[in-house]
C-alpha cells in the first residue's frame, strides 16, 4: 500500500500517514543538503514497510528539489545503502 509523503515543514519532518497511523524523519534544510536526524514509525507500522515508504518518497523530494542526503540516522542511513538507485543521493 502506497502512501504519499508530505512536507510538515512547522514539525521539519516529513510524514507519512498510513491506517491512521504516522511514520516520519525529522530533518534539516542546510544549503543544498538535507540532513535526515531521525526516523520513525507509530508502533502498528512497523514492520509493514511504511518506514521504507517514506524514506523513498524522502529520497524522491530529495531528488526534485536537487538536493544531496546526509543521513545522521541509522535507519535512513541503512536505507539508501540498500537502495542503490538513490546512491547518488547520499552525502
Amino acid at each position: 500500500m502506497s502512501s504519499t509523503v508530505r512536507d510538515n515543514v512547522a514539525r521539519h519532518r516529513f510524514e507519512l500517514e498510513r491506517d491512521g497511523q504516522i511514520a516520519f524523519a525529522n530533518y534539516e534544510r542546510r544549503g543544498s543538503d538535507l540532513v535526515i536526524r531521525h526516523v520513525e514509525a507509530a508502533i502498528p507500522l512497523r514492520g509493514t514497510g511504511a518506514a521504507g515508504d517514506l524514506m523513498r518518497g524522502v529520497a524522491e523530494i530529495a531528488r526534485s528539489e536537487g538536493r544531496s542526503i546526509t543521513p545522521l540516522c541509522g535507519y535512513a542511513w541503512a536505507w539508501i545503502r540498500r537502495h542503490k538507485e538513490y546512491s547518488d543521493l547520499l552525502n
